[in-house]
C-alpha cells in the first residue's frame, strides 16, 4: 500500500516552508512595499523589479489546458533536473535510502543521487533496452524510495513496455518517476491521464525539446496533489523568473507551429535513419520514438573527431553501458541532415581502410 507520509523524511515531513512576500499577499494592488524591491523599475525596455508569482498560476493554467489535469497536480521547476533534485530531497535519507536506476539512461539521475548521497543501485536494461523486470523485482528492498523509468529512453530512443511500467506502478509501494521528455515524438501515449489510478506516479515532461524553450529551462511534474505539495514546499520560492514565465505562456499559444514542428521532425528521424543504414560506417540504427537516433558505428570516437572538424557536433555515448560504437544524433532540419550524411559518406572515402 502506497503512504506517502511514510516514505517522506523526517525534517521534510516537519518542514515549515519559507513564506515569501508572494506568498503572504494574495488579489490586486497598486502600491508594493512588502518584498524590498527596487520601486523605480529595470534598466531594461520591460520592468522586472517585481518577484515573480512563485507558483506560476497562469503558466500551471495553461498548462492544465493542454495536458488535461488540473493544475494542483502540476509542478514547475528550473528545468527537470530542479524536479530530480527535488523529489531525492523529499524522500531519500542520505547514505541510508535508495534509488534505483536503469543504465544506460539519463544521467543526472545518477548525478542528483551523488549530490544527496542517496544510494544507488542499477539494474541495466536488457540487449533490446528494456527493462529487467526479474532483476528490478530483486534489487528494491524497505529502503527503495525512488525508481526512474525514461521513456522513451535517453540515449537508446525507444519507448519502454508500457506493461512494464504498470507492473512496476501496481507493486512498487515507492515512487516511480517516469521521464517523458521526448513524448512528443512517441507512438506510445503518455502516462499523464494514469495520475488518477496511481498515487505513487510521478510524470516528467519539458519545455526544452519539441517546445524548443531549452534555454528558458522549464521543467514540468504531473503527480498526485499530495506529492506536488510537499515539492512546492522544498523548491526555492521563486524558482521560475518573470521572463521565464512569459516567454513560456507566448510559446504555449503556439501549439499549431509546434505540432508541425513534431511532425517534420519525425519524418526528417525516419528519413535519416534510412540514410544512415546505408552508410559502411554505420553498424546499426536502433529504432527511435525520440527526436534523436542511436546509431552504432565503426569507430565512434574518430568520427565523432571528423565531424567536429567540419563544425559537426554529436554526441559520443560509446563508453556508455550497452552502447558500444555508438553516436547519438539529434535529428536536425532537413539541411543539417543532409550535409551529416555528405560527411559521412566522405568520412568512409577518406579512411577507407577501417572496417
Amino acid at each position: 500500500m502506497f503512504d506517502l507520509n511514510k516514505l517522506l523524511r523526517n525534517n521534510i515531513r516537519q518542514l515549515v516552508p519559507y513564506s515569501s512576500a508572494r506568498d503572504e499577499f494574495k488579489g490586486e494592488a497598486r502600491i508594493f512595499l512588502d518584498a524590498n524591491e527596487n520601486s523605480f523599475g529595470s534598466p531594461l525596455p520591460t520592468d522586472y523589479n517585481r518577484y515573480p508569482d512563485p507558483m506560476q498560476w497562469k503558466l500551471k493554467y495553461k498548462l492544465a489546458d493542454i495536458k488535461g489535469v488540473p493544475p494542483q497536480h502540476i509542478f514547475i521547476g528550473n528545468g527537470s533536473d530542479e524536479v530530480i533534485d527535488v523529489l531525492y530531497r523529499a524522500l531519500c535519507n542520505p547514505g541510508v535510502d535508495n534509488v534505483i536506476l536503469c543504465p544506460p539512461t539519463y544521467g543526472m539521475y545518477e548525478v542528483s543521487a551523488h549530490i544527496n548521497d542517496v544510494v544507488i543501485r542499477q539494474v541495466s536494461l536488457t540487449e533490446d533496452f528494456q527493462l529487467d523486470m526479474p532483476a528490478l523485482q530483486q534489487a528494491i528492498d524497505e529502503n527503495t524510495k525512488l525508481i526512474f523509468v525514461c521513456s522513451p529512453n535517453n540515449p537508446t530512443a525507444n519507448s519502454i513496455n508500457r506493461e512494464d511500467i504498470e507492473l512496476l506502478l501496481n507493486n512498487f509501494e515507492g515512487v516511480l518517476v517516469v521521464d517523458e521528455a521526448y513524448i512528443n515524438f512517441a507512438r506510445q501515449k503518455t502516462f499523464i491521464q494514469e495520475l488518477t489510478e496511481y498515487p505513487n506516479l510521478v510524470v516528467m515532461q519539458t519545455l526544452s525539446k519539441a517546445w524548443g524553450l531549452a534555454a528558458l529551462r522549464v521543467g514540468m511534474a504531473f503527480a498526485s496533489e499530495d506529492i506536488i505539495q510537499v515539492m512546492n514546499k522544498i523548491k526555492p520560492p521563486y524558482n521560475i523568473s518573470q521572463a521565464a514565465q512569459e516567454l513560456a505562456l507566448q510559446a504555449l499559444e503556439n501549439i499549431a507551429q509546434v505540432n508541425e514542428w513534431i511532425r517534420e521532425t519525425v519524418i526528417e528521424r525516419d528519413r535519416l535513419a534510412a540514410s544512415l543504414e546505408k552508410l559502411p560506417l554505420v553498424v546499426k540504427v536502433y529504432p527511435s520514438d525520440a527526436n534523436f537516433i542511436l546509431a552504432k558505428t565503426i569507430d565512434a570516437k574518430a568520427i565523432y573527431q571528423y565531424l567536429v572538424t567540419l563544425g559537426i557536433v554529436v554526441r559520443d555515448r560509446s563508453r556508455v553501458e550497452l552502447c558500444a560504437g555508438c553516436l547519438r544524433i539529434t535529428v536536425g532540419t532537413p539541411d543539417e541532415n543532409e550535409k551529416l550524411i555528405a560527411a559521412l559518406a566522405d568520412y568512409k572515402i577518406e579512411v577507407g581502410s577501417i572496417k
